[in-house]
Order: structure tokens, then sequence, then C-alpha cells
């Protein structure tokens, strides 16, 4: 049977994250882009469908890079507020180390919802909470990616470096090195798909200079390279961190990450805030990719990624939201709202455009995963969508619709395709009872911080 042949017709505005015009729509036949409509053009064959387009803003759907998805029960919690990286890490794990597999599932659905109504077709998330009872975190997470239709690329965290050794994490919440390497290869075994179209990736995530040996660094990389899969960590995001590498390891992190063999185009970073020139250049050098995470970087005050000197160096830049504990949002287009923002207040207004940011949104974040076929609008891509309507209140007397988006404040998508099928309709995601979603997630976030 052939596939579905859609026209998405004559958008109000389309952006393609490259240089090809789209302004009289895309063409789709089942899960991919088959053509892109310059104005006044008509599809080359009949379509089943047609989209009147003509009040939406059409983007590539959004794609985020970094995540903490458990951390949604735990957003704006009183006593981490006003509090920097490693005092709120410290004060936040003893309560993490009490996730269960129906709270993260919980979490991990909630965090996903958000991202999609947010215009988000692929998410990366960075789980390396594995106590007793959630050894199949990964797997919960997979389940809920599937709910939804989503796309993600799941990492398999891991903390091996307790208090008792000189690490931050509270013994509780580390593994051994021998189970979490086993446990990494189970699930690429399991779940990775590879190729145009995959739905579930898995990467390797050791979380950070101070909460992994040295040692899971040089075998994660290791198995990396045997498996072909990608690498993921923080980096660089804190002085503090900066400060612990040189105390501990004698070397700065970009020393420190060479020495454990990251340095090199599988690895893409969270943060990347504090580098010097040299270190830039040699990220550059290494095809190595960094997540600029603006909102996380705001509220634990880390400081500004210093993103056009790593473009300029070779480096790749993605956007991330991060954490719902540091955001404490999981909304994709108010968090390339901030990059504008953020980066703006380092480099000037000139240079930093609504078009730059959601490229890196789309293209940028794309290819921080490894993925050519989603992250822009063009023949042969999937068909990963995100449609805005600028009908509200906050869009009144707007004239630039892609500048609207951003300047404006939209914060929901109205429509969101991911392959060809529609997800989000009308501001609603096809299915989902949201208000029990709601009820469930309170509930469990208040058991959570209650310790019951």
């Amino acid at each position: 049977m052939p596939a579905t042949r859609i026209w998405l017709k004559n958008p109000l505005a389309v952006f393609t994250a490259n240089t090809l015009d789209a302004r009289g729509g895309l063409v789709l036949e089942g899960e991919r882009i088959v053509e892109l409509l310059g104005v006044g053009q008509h599809p080359a064959r009949p379509c089943d469908h047609v989209f009147d387009a003509r009040e939406h803003v059409l983007l590539p759907g959004l794609i985020n890079t970094h995540h903490h998805f458990y951390q949604t029960l735990t957003r704006a919690w009183a006593p981490v507020v006003n509090q920097p990286l490693f005092p709120w890490l410290q004060t936040l794990y003893p309560v993490w180390a009490r996730l269960t597999p129906e709270k993260l599932a919980l979490a991990s659905k909630v965090a996903l919802t958000e991202l999609l109504l947010s215009g988000c077709t692929t998410a990366a998330d960075h789980h390396y909470l594995f106590p007793d009872g959630l050894e199949n975190a990964i797997d919960i997470q997979v389940q809920c990616v599937r709910e939804l239709g989503m796309r993600a690329m799941l990492t398999r965290g891991s903390m091996s470096l307790g208090e008792a050794d000189g690490g931050l994490p509270p013994q509780q919440t580390v593994q051994q090195g021998e189970v979490i390497l086993a446990d990494s290869q189970r699930l690429i075994q399991t779940y990775h798909e590879r190729g145009d179209g995959a739905q579930i990736q898995i990467a390797l995530a050791p979380c950070s200079p101070f909460s992994v040996t040295p040692q899971i660094m040089s075998d994660s990389a290791e198995l990396a390279e045997q498996l072909d899969v990608r690498l993921h960590t923080h980096l660089a995001e804190t002085l503090d961190e900066e400060a612990f590498c040189l105390q501990r390891f004698g070397l700065r992190t970009v020393d420190y990450l060479d020495s454990v063999g990251w340095l090199g185009p599988r690895t893409w970073l969270a943060h990347g805030i504090h580098f010097n020139p040299q270190e830039i250049a040699r990220l550059g050098t290494a095809k190595t990719g960094i997540s600029h995470c603006p909102s996380s970087n705001m509220r634990l005050a880390s400081g500004i990624c210093p993103t056009l000197e790593l473009l300029a160096s070779g480096a790749t830049i993605g956007l991330g939201v991060d954490g719902s504990a540091s955001n404490d949002a999981s909304n994709m287009i108010l968090e390339t709202r901030q990059a504008l923002y953020l980066q703006r207040l380092r480099y000037g207004a000139e240079k930093i455009t609504p078009e730059l940011v959601l490229g890196w949104a789309t293209r940028g974040s794309a290819s921080l995963l490894g993925r050519t076929d989603i992250g822009e609008l063009a023949v042969g891509k999937q068909a990963d969508l995100a449609l805005f309507k600028l009908d509200e209140l906050r869009f009144s007397g707007s004239h630039d619709p892609i500048a609207a988006l951003l300047l404006c404040g939209a914060d929901r998508a109205d429509r969101v395709m991911i392959g060809g099928k529609w997800r989000v309709i009308d501001g609603q995601v096809e299915g989902l009872d949201l208000k029990g979603l709601i009820a469930d997630h309170r509930q469990a976030a208040h058991a959570l911080i209650n310790g019951l």
C-alpha cells in the first residue's frame, strides 16, 4: 500500500535550518519529507491530504540534548532555590536516592510531555541514578518514550566515586564499574537503533569529574568505540568543578577529558562554560560538541557558554533544557529564547539572531546526537515538525513571525508531527490524560520529598 502523501500548504512562515526555500510548504510521504515547495509551487503528484498551514509558523522538530527527567519531581524545592551547583547537589542527592520505578516513570512522562508540547520531537536524557530497586531505570524511560511516540537518546549514566572516596554523591547512589559496564552493554544490545528514523538510541554517560573515577571514564570510552555509540558527560560547568579536577587529578577539565580518551567527535558535553582559548581550540579540532543549557546556567549562576568562540574553533553547539530542578522547566522553545538573550549579553544583539539559536535547537542539536536524518527541513529527512500559531495576545502587533516566536515568548506548539504522525493536535497530546498525569506526578513529588 503506497504511503500517504500530505501537503502542508503555504505556512505563515517557515524556518528550514538551511538555505532551502519552503515558503510554499512541504510534501510528506509516509515518515519522510519528499518535496519542498517555493511560493506558488504545487506538489509534483496529487496528495491524499492538504493541511492549510497559513496560520502556522513551521519549524523542524526541536531537539533537546541534555536533561534529567527524574528532576521534575524536585522543581522549585525551597532548600535549594538559592544554592549554587555543589551544595545544590549535596542537598538533593539524598532525596533523589529515594527514587522508585513508579516515580521515575511519572517524572519521565511529565518531562517528555512538557518537551513535546513545546515543539520538541527528540529528547536526550542523562540518567545516572541507580539506587537499589532502580536498576532498570533506562528500560522504564524507553517505555515512556514509546508511549508518547517521540524519539530519544537515552544515556546510561553512572556515578562511581562516592563521598567515602572523595567524590560528591552519597555512597547509596554509586555503583561498581563492572555493574555499570555490564548494564551499559545490555542496554545498547537491547534498545539501540541505528540508521535513519531511529526512535531509541543509547549513549554512555559517566556523570561528571566529581562523581566518577577516571577508570569508568576510560572504560566507557573503550566500550563506546567498540559498540559505536556516543559519549556524554558534564564538563566545565563551574569553577568548583575546575578546582576539583586540579586538586584531584592535577589537570584542568579538558586535559582530564583528554587523559581518559574522551576528546573526540563521539563526545558531546553538557554546559562547557569555563574553557580558556587553548582549550576551545582543542575542542574544535577534536570536533567535540557542547550542549548549551542557558536556563540552568543562569539559575545556578554558573556562567555563560562561549558559543561563538567554540563555533569558530570547529565545535558544534546544540541546546539542552537541563534538569527540571535547575531550570525548572522542560520547554525547548522557551530554552531557545533564553539562549538568544543570554548569548546577546555576551556577544551583542547583532551577532546572536533568532535564526542562529533556532539553528542550535534543531540542526546543531541533531549533530550533537550524531544524527543527519532530523533537525532540518529537506528532502529525505524525517517528517519531524513543530507548528506554532501566533494568535495569542502576546503576539498581537508582531510582524516578523520567526522572530516573534522567541521575542514574544512562544511556549506551546499548536501541532507536532514525528515521523509523519501527528502527536500534538490543537495544543494537546493525542490520547493523554494530562490532568490525571499532573495529579499522579504531584503526589509522587510530595512523597519523594517527604520520604514516603
